[in-house]
C-alpha cells in the first residue's frame, strides 16, 4: 500500500513539472506580455499603410476594395483590427481600400424606351453622368441611341460607373395648330395692332 502512495505522489510531482514546463513553453510561444498597438492607417495611401504596419511588425493585407469617386484611388478606407487595438507581433491587419479603377457595368438595351426609363436604369447601375442630345424623330423622348466618348454602344457593352453616357433622344413632331385657332390668333393680333 505504501508503494501505491509513493507512485501516486511521483505521478503528481511529474504532472506538476510537466504543467510548469508547458506554461513556460506556452508563454514563450505566444510571446506573453509582448504586445503592439495597431497604428491608424485609415485615409493613408495603401503603400504607406503597409510600410507603417511592417515597421510595427504587423502584416497589411487587402481584404476588400470598393469604388468611391470622392476618395483618392488606393486609399485605405477601413482597417480591421481598428487603430489602438492591442495585438501580438506578426498579426495580419485587413485593409479595405478604394479601388484603383472604377467598377465596370454591363449596359442593357436602352434604345426604344422612354428617356425617363433609360435614366432610371442607368441610375440603378450607379451611372449618374447622363447627358442627352435631341435628334429629329417622330417620337418625343424616345431613346434612339446610346453613346460613350462618341462611340455608339450596343446592349452588353461594358463601361465604368463614372462614364458620361450620352443618350440620343427624339424631339418628336412639332405640334400643329388647327386652322381655326390660327385664324383667331391672327385676327386677335390684327386687333391689337389697331390700338
Amino acid at each position: 500500500m505504501k508503494k501505491i502512495f509513493i507512485h501516486i505522489g511521483l505521478m503528481i510531482v511529474v504532472a506538476l513539472i510537466i504543467g510548469w514546463l508547458a506554461m513556460i513553453w506556452l508563454g514563450i510561444w505566444t510571446r506573453h506580455g509582448q504586445t503592439i498597438s495597431v497604428p491608424a492607417v485609415r485615409s493613408l495611401a495603401y503603400d504607406r499603410a503597409v510600410e507603417m504596419l511592417d515597421a510595427e511588425g504587423l502584416k497589411g493585407i487587402v481584404a476588400d476594395s470598393v469604388y468611391d469617386n470622392r476618395t483618392q484611388p488606393g486609399t485605405v478606407i477601413e482597417q480591421n483590427p481598428k487603430a489602438g487595438t492591442i495585438v501580438k507581433e506578426g498579426r495580419e491587419v485587413f485593409l479595405t481600400i478604394n479601388a484603383f479603377s472604377p467598377k465596370m457595368v454591363t449596359l442593357p438595351s436602352l434604345t426604344d424606351i422612354s428617356l425617363r426609363q433609360a435614366r432610371s436604369i442607368l441610375e440603378g447601375l450607379e451611372i449618374h453622368n447622363v447627358t442627352e442630345r435631341r435628334v429629329p424623330s417622330d417620337f418625343k423622348d424616345l431613346v434612339l441611341a446610346v453613346r460613350y466618348k462618341g462611340t455608339r454602344l450596343l446592349p452588353g457593352a461594358r463601361v465604368p460607373v463614372n462614364a458620361t453616357i450620352e443618350l440620343e433622344v427624339g424631339e418628336g413632331m412639332p405640334e400643329l395648330v388647327p386652322d381655326s385657332i390660327s385664324d383667331s390668333i391672327e385676327e386677335q393680333s390684327e386687333q391689337l395692332d389697331l390700338f
